[in-house]
């Protein structure tokens, strides 16, 4: 077998396996999931971008949260903030509450 002959096999054999990979295992490399600008309009959208990006995997209170939405362009003020929070923190959201020292902590429910 020639050189040439035995890197087409090759190159055919690794198109044939990437195919079958993909129709068992779906696709791989990077997959970053797509943020619709739908999706995190408002201030609980903002809330919701900042749950993507896993910022509540430790606790945050409200100027934690306020400050890393101010980063991502969201400017609202303490009471809608606020608002979206307590509404993603209920018993089926994405976050849970708690309260230390006086203040309202956010971390993401497990």
């Amino acid at each position: 077998m020639s050189l040439k002959t035995s890197d087409n096999l090759i190159r055919k054999i690794n198109v044939r396996l990437v195919r079958l990979e993909n129709a068992v295992f779906g696709k791989i490399g990077k997959q970053v999931p797509r943020l619709r600008k739908k999706e995190f309009s408002g201030p609980s959208g903002g809330v919701r971008l900042l749950i993507a990006r896993r910022f509540f995997k430790t606790k945050r209170n409200l100027g934690e949260v306020r400050k890393a939405l101010t980063a991502s362009g969201y400017h609202y003020g303490a009471a809608q903030v606020q608002t979206a929070l307590n509404r993603l923190s209920t018993r089926t959201g994405p976050l849970a509450a708690s309260k230390e020292s006086g203040k309202k902590l956010y971390v993401e429910r497990k």
